[in-house]
């Protein structure tokens, strides 16, 4: 009996020290760095791109004894750029609130060494098929360039089309590949980026992605990035020359509701504007101009006011008082609800002032005229 509670009693402090050299749950990122070869005092930096994709510091350390260290704590995973001092290019790298150990290649940063979540070894992958068909593109580019041949040229072209085709592929397949990791979702939103994303082909993707991935924060967040984007497009193509302009109906002045359709004449602008904008009040003699001139040949407006800031006191008296002092006689509507107006994001407004020319059917025959360029129209529409 006594072997027996020895032998108990060794197997818990046994298990005891193996919990005790298991490394706790980290609340943030922890990343422990060599840089063989990096003098004392070197600075590496960890940066993220911006909406306009600029590179934007988010850390720095200091190598000492060819050693760095960064801590910290992110709200979501993304990628992150490690880069040094002194050193050409980046490091590409998935940021966690996890453990990192990264080796620093300063002689060719491409071969840094990353260990941490297993999303870094699906994003390794990704830019190492990118950067092969970047290699392929600049060979077919130099080989294009100093041929004259017309075969050997047609040839090359027809290989630059099937690059292009691989190139727009490699996102899908790689998130194809990593349904269940959430390196998926990084290349969803790094995707999105883009100007030409196909936003529906990703809206599949991400319904293809793990369910449990599609439940945590960034799932959520890259979800409602492809709704809204979605949203701008369908606006986008909804408002384009050609197309007959969304009806709306909104608040007036008075407290009562107008429809566009209900102001519709021979020609219609719709312009949205608003009384903080300093280059809508000064358009505003130039509309008012063209209204009085070619009002009583069938020239209507709508104006849609965007005050509703929230550096504004009382909005509508703000829009009230412009309309009065700009002499603006014609018909008027706000949600005084700034940019989020229904009517404004309905028509992609980004910025103001924003005019839509719209013909006797409500169809759209051009936008975003001023000036001279406003007047020489409405005169071709009506005269």
């Amino acid at each position: 009996m006594k072997k027996l509670v020895t032998f108990l009693a060794i197997c818990l402090l046994i298990m005891g020290c193996k919990t005790e050299d298991k490394k706790a749950p980290l609340e943030g990122y922890l990343i422990e760095g060599e840089a063989p070869g990096l003098y004392n005092g070197i600075r590496i930096h960890l940066q993220s791109l911006d909406e306009r994709n600029r590179k934007i510091n988010r850390d720095t350390a200091i190598v000492m004894n060819e050693k760095f260290v960064f801590e910290g704590k992110v709200d979501k995973q993304e990628i992150w750029y490690l880069t040094v001092n002194s050193v050409n290019g980046s490091s590409p790298f998935i940021i966690d609130n996890d453990y990192y150990a990264i080796t620093v290649d300063k002689d060719n940063i491409d071969n840094t060494v990353v260990k941490g979540p297993l999303a870094n070894a699906a994003l390794k992958a990704y830019f190492k098929d990118s950067k092969e068909l970047a290699n392929r593109r600049t060979k077919l580019t130099g080989q294009l360039r100093s041929s004259s041949d017309m075969s050997t040229r047609e040839n090359i072209n027809t290989q630059m089309v099937q690059l292009n085709k691989d190139e727009s592929s490699i996102p899908f397949m790689h998130i194809e590949k990593n349904k269940d990791n959430v390196a998926s979702l990084i290349f969803i939103n790094n995707e999105l980026n883009a100007k030409n994303a196909d936003v529906d082909k990703l809206a599949k993707a991400l319904n293809n992605v793990n369910s449990e991935l599609k439940n945590t924060n960034l799932g959520k967040e890259t979800t409602l990035r492809i709704t809204q984007t979605q949203k701008i497009r369908a606006a986008e193509g909804a408002t384009q020359i050609g197309s007959i302009a969304p009806n709306f109906t909104a608040p007036t002045p008075n407290g009562s509701t107008l429809s566009l359709k209900e102001t519709l004449g021979k020609v219609t602008i719709i312009d949205f504007w608003a009384a903080w904008c300093g280059p809508c009040r000064r358009e505003n003699p130039n509309v008012v101009k063209v209204y009085e001139k070619y009002h009583s040949k069938g020239l209507e407006i709508i104006g849609v006011s965007l005050d509703g800031s929230g550096r504004q006191k009382d909005p509508k008296d703000a829009w009230v008082k412009a309309i009065a002092q700009d002499k603006l006689t014609w018909h008027h509507v706000s949600n005084l609800n700034y940019f989020n107006d229904p009517v404004a994001r309905t028509y992609n407004i980004k910025s103001i002032p924003a005019t839509f020319i719209l013909d006797e059917t409500g169809k759209i025959v051009a936008k975003n005229l001023r000036g001279a360029a406003l007047e020489a129209k409405i005169s071709e529409l009506l005269n």
